[in-house]
């Protein structure tokens, strides 16, 4: 925690109609803000920074973050670029080529459009005993020749790991490589966010504990504010050390404890979103409309132990029937907390959502990225994806995210995607549901404002961010330490 005056910035305005007026000061002490006003007088020994007529705003979240995953995916093969079986199998030849036996991890392919599936066989002719693992973009599943199989202890399969399957095997995926999650990694994670402006985020990694991130923290990742989430495998321990949601993890209310974390079902990539109506194409056969991960009375029960024990809960729902049993789930239990993605509602439960006082965790860049197969197998619903206009009308809090890697831990990125709903040349897609610049902008803030009593977070832009797609951040300060300066 500490003191700063930042000098001459102009408030974006996040609420109403109003733009940027005339240049404040703003007081950061002891982490809070306390004063903002045309003139504050500097108190002696405060560090002081002249905005020079920039625009300032709170600091921006993101509320939904694999970190671990986004660190590593930052140093591994970009397979995002890849439309084909073939190119990326003449992508993976090359990179085995370059260093033969070292194992290849790859991240952002997006199979669903492909016109054949990939096999095992075809990653076997690319690498040989070369162990390769390919990880989708959607992050539910992942492409494995038969020595990456055989090394992470799977069954041998020609074919895609899924869902349950595939998040168990990537908790042993370290043992393959050189992990590059230590916390100077981390630590430069945040520095890449905190230069776009982020002051916090909701990390939701798998595999993460409390005291994970306490060692993280004590070792240099302590940069930003994070929230960090649990999971049911860990819920027990989280429980009895009496941690909720809110409470710091160490003496540093910077660190604090998250939600319990549930993925109730799959995603639109692998066809296990869970919907009232099958698929036009691309489910399982068994599972026509998707399937859910568990059942009504097993994430009853879950939400129920949460809320009991001062946890929020924050239910990864896709289709619109996990959509509707969540809700329901969170009727019976009590629990509060978020949905996140709400990527396919019916609209009859946007209103339950408001009635029950849950926020839409949502990341608006899925929409770029799952457009185009949406169309393909959700030809008759893509009136209800992404929904935005619908919860932001019915009074529903949004947030915004990037469930990074899946989409880059940008949120200019998210923000635009939220305005424009397109990401190349298209017009918008379903452009009803798109917000304001302003909405995304103040869903993006983490619910705070540049005024007395709230977090000493903000970030200062070269411009004018209602007008400006991509604004210059020239600093960014969490709770009134400088976290970024350009």
């Amino acid at each position: 925690m500490s003191d700063l005056l930042v000098r001459r910035a102009r408030l974006v305005p996040l609420l109403g109609t109003a733009q940027a007026v005339d240049p404040v000061d703003v007081l950061v002490r002891d982490g809070v803000i306390t004063d903002v006003a045309p003139v504050v007088e500097r108190p002696p020994g405060i560090d002081e920074y002249d905005a020079a007529g920039r625009w300032v705003l709170p600091g921006l979240w993101d509320t939904h973050v694999h970190l671990g995953q986004w660190t590593l995916a930052r140093q591994r093969l970009d397979t995002s670029r890849v439309h084909s079986v073939e190119e990326a199998v003449s992508l993976v030849a090359h990179k085995v080529s370059e260093r033969p036996g070292t194992p290849v991890i790859g991240w952002g392919h997006r199979p669903g459009t492909w016109s054949r599936e990939p096999t095992t066989a075809d990653l076997d002719l690319a690498a040989g005993v070369t162990p390769v693992v390919l990880v989708a973009g959607d992050a539910h599943h992942a492409w494995l020749n038969s020595a990456a199989q055989g090394a992470l202890g799977l069954p041998l399969r020609d074919g895609m790991v899924r869902e349950t399957e595939w998040f168990e095997a990537y908790e042993r995926l370290n043992s393959l490589t050189d992990t590059g999650d230590d916390p100077a990694s981390y630590r430069e994670t945040l520095a890449a966010a905190a230069a776009l402006g982020v002051v916090g985020l909701v990390d939701l990694e798998f595999t993460d504990t409390p005291d994970l991130w306490r060692e993280r923290w004590k070792e240099g990742a302590d940069l930003l504010r994070v929230r960090t989430g649990v999971y049911a495998e860990h819920l027990d321990e989280v429980i009895a050390e009496g941690l909720r949601t809110g409470d710091p993890l160490l003496d540093d209310p910077r660190l604090t404890m998250g939600p319990l974390k549930i993925i109730s079902d799959g995603s639109l990539n692998t066809g296990t979103a869970w919907c009232h109506h099958p698929y036009a194409t691309g489910a399982h056969p068994e599972h026509p409309a998707g399937a859910p991960n568990l059942d009504l009375d097993q994430l009853t029960d879950l939400h129920r132990r949460a809320h009991a024990h001062g946890l929020e809960v924050a239910t990864h729902a896709i289709g619109d029937a996990a959509v509707g049993a969540a809700l329901t789930a969170y009727e019976r239990s009590g629990a509060r907390g978020s949905l996140e993605h709400v990527q396919l509602i019916a609209e009859a439960d946007v209103a339950r959502m408001a009635t029950l006082g849950l926020r839409a965790s949502v990341q608006p860049h899925h929409l770029v990225d799952d457009r185009d197969l949406t169309e393909r197998v959700w030809p008759d619903r893509t009136d209800r994806c992404f929904a935005f206009r619908w919860l932001l009308d019915a009074g529903v809090a949004v947030s915004l995210g990037s469930d990074a890697p899946v989409s880059p831990l940008d949120p200019w990125l998210a923000i635009d995607a939220a305005v424009r709903r397109t990401g190349d040349g298209r017009g918008a897609w379903h452009g009803e549901q798109a917000m304001t610049r302003r909405e995304a902008l103040a869903a993006s803030v983490g619910g705070n404002a540049i005024s007395p009593h709230q977090p000493g977070d903000l970030v200062v832009l070269d411009h004018d961010p209602l007008t400006t797609t991509r604004p210059d951040v020239a600093l960014t300060v969490v709770a009134g330490r400088v976290a970024h300066r350009a």
